[in-house]
């Protein structure tokens, strides 16, 4: 028997429905945050990709050569195809733009809990705009979003930290460009690597200083307020220039932790200078969402990443543009909802169910089925001639709000009778006054027990 291939999914359709919860809510939330919808070829260049993460990329997509000769791959992450589309159309495209997508991406990786090779990511980003305000903007779209699934600052946690003042602590220490890209690179692993390793990875750069360069690491990484971290780095700084440098940055880390606080989400925020973000085109602020633990600690894989990259569109070769952006996935999100109780119910169930008896009773049903479809309500009927008794536990069980009965009888008077499945209410309508009363019902749920007074009197 076929089975989906190692790391995909099937999607039947109690999974569609939680898929698209998700789904929904992202896009709710981005619209209210003034974000665009874009989308990307799933098939992109793969030295398009290459040109932003390196060769060493090649190992983690699924990649091949095209009938025209081209090396292509499936998109593995959505960032770069993005830098392309900015790029290409920059001259033209109003600023800031702020767009957002849902797409499904490809890695070719070892398999583990909250990691697959095929998984569906939220992606949102700013182009145009170098200032803190695009940062709070982004960070604030990724919190609004998720506490719109109901986590709260009980639940989750933003870790903020900072390319820059990493960047100027390695400069105080003779390290800059390709080879501080490289210590970053170490350093973003530093929670999850044994102390032996993390040595011998670091041995090469800073020799008999390295137990040293560690313990110096860790104790940036324990600060939690940024005049702690701003007096901490100036301490460590040999010259001026570079203290006056690290005493502007944290002005603007002050700036965007006011705005922040102002758009209503500071309380989810933890400065973190633990969070590296080991990717190379990271510029500036960098941050991480984590599920946290009953000691309020954060625990497990990261539920969302991003930070500034104002490089990489240059980087592929276009004018230079800021920007900033994150990406969620729905494959950790999805598990943190289910561990936390928050994926509700989720019931696809039809409007109206038709129970139908012969063949002119049928004709009549599919007539006023086809009507309400047209007006804009989701109906469902047996394909194939069943007993009433079938059909009635068949509606029962649809979740379908009101069942639309169509017997001898009430084809003979011309007429439907409506029976709301909640409340067991019922009432005959003259087929001439059935979708007025259907839109008075959805209104008024005492609609039918009215008309059943109203015969009563008579």
């Amino acid at each position: 028997m076929f089975e989906p291939l190692p790391g995909f999914r099937d999607f039947y359709p109690e999974e569609c429905r939680r898929r698209d919860h998700i789904f929904r809510h992202w896009r709710q939330w981005a619209r209210r945050h003034d974000f665009e919808a874009y989308d990307i070829p799933t098939l992109e260049s793969r030295e398009l990709l290459t040109r932003k993460s390196g060769e060493e990329i090649v190992s983690q997509l699924f990649h091949f050569e095209d009938q025209g000769g081209r090396a292509v791959a499936l998109r593995p992450e959505i960032t770069t195809s993005l830098a392309r589309m900015i790029g290409a159309r920059a001259n033209s495209l109003k600023r800031p733009i702020k767009w957002y997508t849902i797409a499904e991406n490809f890695r070719y990786e070892r398999q583990q809990k909250g990691r697959l090779r095929s998984h569906y990511q939220f992606n949102a980003d700013i182009f145009g705009e170098p200032g803190e305000e695009a940062d709070a903007e982004i960070i604030a779209l990724l919190l609004e979003s998720l506490r719109g699934f109901g986590l709260s600052p009980d639940d989750i946690v933003l870790r903020l930290s900072d390319r820059v003042l990493w960047s100027l602590f390695l400069e105080s220490l003779g390290i800059e460009g390709e080879t501080a890209l490289e210590v970053l690179a170490i350093a973003d692993k530093m929670e999850r690597m044994p102390r032996e390793a993390l040595e011998e990875k670091l041995t090469p750069y800073f020799n008999e200083a390295t137990e040293e360069f560690i313990a110096t690491v860790e104790g940036l990484r324990s600060r939690r307020g940024i005049e702690e971290l701003e007096s901490t780095l100036l301490a460590l700084m040999p010259s001026t220039p570079l203290r006056e440098r690290v005493a502007a940055r944290t002005s603007q880390w002050n700036e965007l932790l006011r705005s922040l606080r102002a758009l209503g989400v500071g309380d989810f925020i933890r400065i973190d200078p633990g969070i590296v973000r080991g990717l190379a085109y990271y510029t500036g602020f960098v941050f991480e969402v984590f599920s946290v633990d009953e000691k309020g600690e954060p625990s497990g894989r990261a539920l969302a990443g991003g930070g500034r990259f104002d490089g990489l569109v240059e980087r592929l070769g276009y004018a230079a543009m800021p920007a900033v952006g994150f990406g969620m996935g729905d494959v950790v999100l999805a598990d943190c909802l289910a561990e936390k109780d928050l994926l509700p119910p989720l019931v696809d169930a039809p409007d109206f169910f038709c129970v139908v008896g012969g063949d002119e009773e049928r004709r009549l049903a599919l007539e006023d089925a086809g009507r309400l479809r047209r007006d804009g309500f989701r109906v469902r009927y047996p394909l194939k001639a069943t007993g009433f008794g079938k059909q009635f536990k068949q509606a029962g069980q649809s979740g379908a709000r009101m069942a639309l009965i169509y017997g001898s009888d009430e084809a003979a008077s011309g007429s439907v009778r409506l029976r709301d499945l909640r409340s067991g209410e019922e009432a005959v309508v003259p087929r001439s006054r059935l979708f007025s009363v259907i839109h008075r019902s959805l209104e008024d749920p005492e609609t039918l027990h009215h008309l059943n007074q109203d015969h009563d009197q008579k």
